[in-house]
């Protein structure tokens, strides 16, 4: 039988394919595919908008108080494009799909992968909520503390994400080994080295080699930095001028103000416990202004705290307990327990070029792929490349909590 060449679209949907398989944290987050640029192909920069949940407060009484309704939404921009470049034959063409596969998708495809995946993982950095036990190795219930503030947080039961280092993996196994566990869950554990889905509270659960290590500013956590605002930090503010300090602070820092509490997404009753935040650009050694996120409001629908910090009010970063700061440039792994729409990846359509031996581009659940090869007279070479334009952003960082631990 005479050999067939693969087609571009064959190359290209087997190449999406294996690219989406191995996107295990951007799989389990909003995907978000904007198809209004299909025809002329996105540019570096594009964007889209995102809208956000409305926000509402209660009355009491009959009276009625009709509040005003401001649709709020974030902008992506698909700013980020990579890709794999590589020569085959026609020759190789000719392979069958799973040789050709083996040949040239599955390595393009996984170090493509891993760098688009270890992009979209730097959103940790987001995240203000964290539970922490830095020093210790992962636990049942350091992983109990996380779906604890996901409750706290109301995230649906159903639609929560567990994405573990794999460290953390590790220690939950040997942790696990002498409690009850159904059947399925620890043939599992012994046949895959996985913690089981369906577990404490979590729905699924992954393991990742991509999450990184975080490295706290040398701010030694213990109330140095104080709030230099006379009239202390208004409503709505992302900012605060602060003064004393001399430790540095690093983007993915969590901390709180002394006395601020949160209060209940809903009721806007205290809860009792510290209102974390996390900083949102590097600082450097005595800083006099911090920024973070989210911003702060002691009233109307989006209230997040208690009170407002006044002057002089100490900035503290500890773990969860209040026990231990962290500071002084610590070193600690990061997992995330999240729901899909705390995060969004966005894919676009790139310019799909004529003239040119075989060009496709394909979407599969969310991503856009776009494959070109060319025959390069100059070299007498067929140079192909594989691109992705994307972007990402932080949504709803309150569905999120990340673990740390080492």
């Amino acid at each position: 039988m005479a050999n067939t060449n693969l087609t571009v679209d064959q190359i290209t949907n087997h190449a999406l394919m294996v690219l989406h398989q191995k996107l295990n944290f951007i799989g389990s987050i909003n995907r978000q595919y904007d198809d209004s640029y299909k025809n002329s192909g996105a540019k570096n920069g594009d964007s889209i908008r995102i809208k956000l949940p409305n926000q509402f407060t209660v009355r009491s009484g009959k009276t009625l108080n009709v509040q005003d309704v401001t649709q709020s939404s974030v902008t992506l921009q698909v700013a980020t494009q990579k890709g794999v470049d590589m020569n085959f034959s026609m020759k190789e063409l000719t392979q069958d799909i799973t040789l050709f596969s083996e040949n040239y998708i599955e390595p393009a495809m996984s170090v493509l992968a891993a760098n688009i995946e270890s992009d979209a993982m730097s959103m940790y950095k987001d995240v203000s909520q964290e539970v922490s036990d830095v020093g210790a190795t992962a636990s049942l219930a350091l992983i109990l503390k996380m779906n604890k503030e996901l409750t706290n947080s109301l995230v649906p039961y159903g639609q929560r994400c567990l994405n573990l280092d794999p460290t953390a993996n590790v220690d939950l196994i040997s942790a696990l080994s002498g409690f009850y566990n159904p059947s399925g869950n620890i043939d599992k554990q012994y046949k895959e080295g996985l913690v089981a889905n369906q577990f404490a509270g979590f729905k699924e659960v992954y393991e990742n080699t991509l999450w990184p290590i975080h490295t706290t500013g040398t701010d030694d956590g213990t109330g140095d930095y104080l709030v230099n605002m006379a009239a202390g930090v208004t409503e709505g503010a992302t900012t605060v001028t602060v003064d004393t300090g001399a430790g540095t602070w690093k983007k993915g820092d969590i901390f709180y103000f002394d006395g601020i509490n949160s209060v209940h997404p809903e009721t806007k009753v205290s809860t009792g416990v510290p209102k974390r935040f996390v900083i949102t650009a590097d600082a450097g050694a005595s800083a006099t202004s911090l920024s973070f996120s989210p911003a702060i409001y002691a009233a109307g629908a989006k209230q997040n705290v208690v009170s407002l910090p006044a002057n002089n009010v100490a900035l503290y970063k500890r773990e969860i307990d209040g026990s231990t700061a962290i500071g002084n440039a610590a070193d600690y792994r990061v997992c995330m327990g999240y729901h899909k729409d705390a995060f969004a990846f966005a894919t676009a359509d790139l310019e799909k070029p004529e003239g040119v031996h075989f060009a496709a581009r394909k979407v599969l659940d969310g991503i856009s792929m776009r494959i070109v090869r060319a025959y390069d007279i100059n070299n007498d070479n067929m140079p192909c490349r594989i691109d992705v334009l994307y972007g990402y952003k932080t949504i709803r960082e309150g569905l999120a909590c990340r673990g740390g631990f080492n």
